[in-house]
C-alpha cells in the first residue's frame, strides 16, 4: 500500500468536519527484526528437529500414523522459519495509519479490514521507539509482556497482546509530535 492509498482509506472514513493531518503505513517488504537474532535459532531447532524425525520415520517404515503425526510439526516449522515473514510482510502491506485532530486510526487486516480508532483526548501512554535512520514506532498504551516476548512475529491470535501503534513508520519523531499536538488541541 502506498501513503497516498492509505490516505484515501483513511479520507473515506471521516467523521464530518474531522480533518487529517497525517496518514502513512509501515515498511514494506519483508523485514528482520531485532528479536529474529533470538528467534531465528529457535525456529531452526524446531524446523531441523521436525524435518529429521519425520524423514527418519517415513524412510524407516514405520506405521502410517507416525508419519501422520509428524506432519503439523513439519508445516509449523516451515511456517516459523519462512512462512511467519511473508505473512508479516502481506498484514503491513494492508495496513493504514492515520491521525486526526480528533482521533488516531489504525486500518489493517489480512482477510478482512479491521477499523480501530483511539480518541486523541483520551491517550494517556503514548511512547516513541526511534531508530537512527528516523523510523520507528509510535505505541498507543502500555505494551503486554507477550507483544515483547512474541517480537512482531506473525502468529494468528498474536494481535490481541500488541497495544496499538504504528509501525515501522517512516520520520516518527515528527508524526508523534503530531499526535502530541493533536493531543494538545484537543
Amino acid at each position: 500500500m502506498t501513503t497516498q492509498e492509505a490516505e484515501q482509506q483513511i479520507v473515506n472514513g471521516l467523521e464530518s468536519g474531522e480533518r487529517l493531518l497525517w496518514a502513512g503505513v509501515p515498511r514494506q517488504g519483508l523485514v528482520l527484526r531485532s528479536s529474529d537474532a533470538l528467534v531465528i535459532p529457535f525456529t531452526l531447532l524446531w524446523g531441523g528437529f521436525a524435518f529429521f524425525w519425520e524423514f527418519g520415520v517415513i524412510g524407516s517404515g514405520a506405521p502410517w500414523f507416525m508419519a501422520l503425526w509428524g506432519i503439523p510439526f513439519v508445516l509449523i516449522g516451515l511456517y516459523i522459519i519462512v512462512g511467519r515473514f511473508f505473512v508479516d510482510s502481506a498484514q503491513r502491506s494492508r495496513t493504514a495509519y492515520g491521525v486526526t485532530d480528533r482521533r488516531i486510526v489504525i486500518v489493517s487486516g489480512l482477510f478482512s479490514r479491521t477499523v480501530r480508532t483511539l480518541p486523541v483526548k483520551t491517550l494517556t501512554d503514548v511512547s516513541l521507539t526511534e531508530k537512527s535512520d528516523g523510523s520507528g514506532t509510535i505505541t498507543f498504551g502500555p505494551t503486554h509482556p507477550m507483544a515483547q516476548w512474541a517480537g512482531g512475529i506473525a502468529w494468528p491470535g498474536m494481535g490481541a497482546y500488541w497495544s496499538p501503534c504504528f509501525e515501522m513508520i517512516s520520520d516518527a519523531k515528527a508524526v508523534h509530535a503530531q499526535v502530541r499536538q493533536a493531543q494538545a488541541n484537543a
